[in-house]
């Protein structure tokens, strides 16, 4: 009984006041002192407007993947490995599954959509991550599997425009002609070097092999006729002949600083968005507790 004749309700008892949760509720009211009690939600973070501008990158990159498949020839299918517009598309559905959890659970403040995005996240880091590890330890079969890969490009070189330009832009950019070797480009059926081939192309290479003149205003495209039918000396002398393995090999080694700051520049919103969203779980988590207790407390006098 207190002075003023009350009686002391049994919210202040001692049970209640030695309990676990009461300096955590004592806390939790500290930190959302009206708005809960006022059934406001939590102020809504920044970065569900980036996400939502991230949604709408993923569905242009779908969109321009869509359009360059459709408008290409049927020829082109058997290259889908290596297309980039089918590549486009995959990254650009991953990406707009992956900021839609973000996002709408960040608006809605849904705990489900947010989780999941934490756990996409998360393993998206991680598969980056082991990737860079195992490319570091098995180099030779990280070459290898490269070497295949533009083994396999040259040998679709003349089915997709957007895998030629890929091919020459490549070549260009590194000044290499092939995957090992200019002579590499026998593995297509155009460039091949048999007797039995009627292409006008036989035993020549891509224009993009050719090493580039400065008084030259028109691209000649047929520099590279049958270069691969001379020897190595005389080729250089008109193409690039050392593969483009080796030289992304050496660009490598030379440019680590730049890989581990791009490696770096990728690796810091990731753990910054399982970070937030994570905060943000627990604040919901800690919202709803909070409601649960006002709710069983809204008629006691002394709250």
């Amino acid at each position: 009984m207190r002075t003023d004749g009350t009686e002391k309700p049994k919210f202040w008892s001692s049970e209640v006041q030695k309990s676990s949760q009461w300096p955590k509720i004592k806390v939790l009211a500290g930190m959302l002192p009206s708005r809960v009690s006022r059934g406001e939600s939590i102020p809504l973070p920044s970065p569900a407007f980036r996400g939502c501008r991230l949604m709408v990158i993923s569905m242009v990159m779908v969109s321009i993947g869509v359009y360059a498949r459709l408008m290409k020839h049927a020829a082109a299918l058997a290259c889908l490995a290596v297309d980039p517009a089918i590549l486009l598309i995959v990254v650009g559905v991953l990406m707009f599954l992956l900021t839609f959890c973000g996002c709408i659970g960040s608006l809605r403040e849904n705990i489900c959509l947010l989780q999941t995005f934490s756990l996409c996240l998360t393993i998206v880091f991680l598969l980056q991550l082991a990737a860079g590890v195992l490319g570091f330890i098995f180099s030779d079969k990280a070459r290898g599997k490269v070497s295949e890969f533009i083994n396999n490009a040259i040998v679709h070189y003349r089915d997709d425009l957007d895998l030629q330009n890929l091919i020459d832009f490549g070549q260009k950019e590194f000044s290499c002609c092939g995957g090992i070797s200019y002579k590499d480009w026998s593995l297509n059926m155009y460039f091949n070097c048999s007797d039995d081939n009627p292409s006008r192309e036989r035993c020549s290479v891509p224009y993009s092999c050719c090493l580039p003149t400065p008084s030259q205003t028109v691209i000649n495209t047929m520099c590279g006729q049958g270069m691969q039918a001379v020897d190595y000396l005389e080729a250089s002398k008109v193409i690039y002949t050392n593969g483009c393995i080796d030289k992304l090999v050496n660009w490598i080694h030379s440019n680590l600083f730049l890989l581990g700051g791009v490696a770096l520049g990728l690796a810091i919103p990731q753990l910054a968005g399982i970070l937030l969203s994570q905060i943000l779980v627990n604040r919901i988590k800690d919202q709803i507790k909070l409601q649960l207790y006002n709710q069983q407390h809204r008629a006691d006098p002394w709250y």
